[in-house]
């Protein structure tokens, strides 16, 4: 696997290294002992997935502390815009944003730190997405930030992305009390 540090402390994007041939490819997208060589040291206890339709905005969520979730994710099918907005106050790249696609071609995963907001709008129809996570989910420390938020002033190339109804009543930035 290789390991690329993004622009953002901790952010990490990983391209695993694919075997193909005739009959199709084989690649491991987690080893323990491989993330610990490249300084990621993690626990992870849940897995999620999702499935979504062309165009579906999940995000931008995070859980606030002592329940904020680091996370792997990547596309096993489809492919998205993925998000990851820095919500650490004691960081210089606090309020600065990543994107990347990821995709089933590419394969490429995305490791996000706790302390980040997250989100992802899917490119195509059925596109399942996965993410192992470092703590369970919290009902009570959940949150989030709109998607379309004038501060971060993420270019996600759509004006009107399919959303949840909680996604389209969540907090702007400048609102934000919680944090890391």
């Amino acid at each position: 696997m290789k390991f690329i540090n993004t622009h953002i402390p901790d952010l990490i994007v990983i391209e695993p290294r694919i075997f193909a041939d005739g009959r199709g490819s084989f690649f491991e997208s987690y080893s323990q002992r491989t993330f610990e060589a490249n300084g990621i040291n993690l626990d992870f206890v849940q897995d999620n997935q999702s499935k979504s339709d062309k165009n579906v905005l999940r995000g931008l969520h995070f859980q606030n502390a002592p329940y904020d979730q680091g996370k792997l994710v990547r596309v096993i099918k489809g492919a998205v815009i993925d998000v990851a907005v820095d919500l650490r106050k004691d960081q210089p790249t606090y309020g600065q944003h990543f994107k990347i696609e990821l995709s089933e071609d590419n394969q490429k995963m995305l490791m996000i730190p706790a302390g980040f907001a997250h989100g992802f709008l899917t490119l195509e129809d059925n596109t399942i997405f996965h993410y192992k996570c470092t703590t369970f989910y919290n009902k009570e420390s959940e949150d989030g930030i709109i998607w379309n938020d004038s501060t971060l002033n993420i270019d996600w190339g759509i004006e009107n992305p399919s959303l949840s109804d909680k996604d389209e009543e969540l907090q702007h930035f400048d609102q934000l009390v919680s944090l890391f």
